[in-house]
């Protein structure tokens, strides 16, 4: 014959099982940039935000950039070395010339995507110069000289001694697109280059924001 308290107690065990399946299942592992580094907080327009990844073990890629086989030509892989001199780096570099940036140093983060992409998001702390204000024809006929020209002395901080760029004191220019697919940071490096900016002072964040979203790092809305 069943004891009794077999019941009650079966079904405490029941209870005790579920509760501890459901403090498993809502338990989330931290998530940091490194071992060391939980987040980073900059400066954007005057308010502190902070970039970290999302906390959600769960978490997916934007499904905008997930698409894996875009038609090459034009979308084909860019080599990890874009031009002499010119550093290629990573997202720890990245957050790092942002930090730099939000110090008040002479650095300076673009996001080089058009309009339509920079919706979906850019990386915080970035400044949306699309590809097009420097080489609306591609970095190989300087058609718009003048425009890049505007844009070296008025954004970049280059000066125009007669008819020749100083770029003594020119920023450090960190430029990124959508990854390594994409050319458009890279057509304003060869521009830039090309005008005579230092490669020292160029720096290409390759992974761009498949990498970034890859590693759900936080995004916000653009800022021209």
């Amino acid at each position: 014959m069943r004891n009794r308290n077999t019941i009650p107690q079966l079904l405490m065990g029941m209870i005790l099982l579920f509760s501890s399946h459901t403090v498993m299942a809502d338990k989330r592992d931290p998530v940091g940039i490194t071992p060391s580094i939980m987040s980073v907080t900059i400066n954007v327009d005057g308010k502190k935000v902070e970039v970290k990844r999302n906390q959600d073990n769960d978490n997916l890629i934007n499904p905008a950039f997930s698409k894996t086989s875009r038609a090459c030509p034009p979308f084909c892989i860019e080599p990890m070395s874009i031009a002499p001199n010119v550093e290629t780096i990573g997202e720890i570099e990245t957050l790092d010339y942002l930090k730099r940036s939000s110090a008040g140093e002479a650095v300076m983060v673009i996001d080089a995507r058009t309009p339509e992409w920079m919706m979906r998001g850019t990386i915080p702390g970035s400044v949306n110069i699309p590809w097009t204000t420097l080489s609306v024809r591609g970095a190989d006929t300087w058609e718009d000289a003048a425009t890049a020209e505007e844009v070296i002395v008025s954004r970049f901080g280059a000066d125009m001694k007669g008819e020749k760029l100083d770029f003594t004191h020119a920023k450090t220019l960190v430029l990124f697109c959508n990854g390594a697919w994409c050319e458009q940071s890279t057509a304003n490096i060869k521009l830039l280059l090309a005008k005579g900016y230092p490669a020292e002072k160029i720096k290409w964040y390759r992974g761009g924001m498949q990498s970034w979203t890859g590693f759900g790092l936080s995004t916000v809305y653009f800022r021209k």
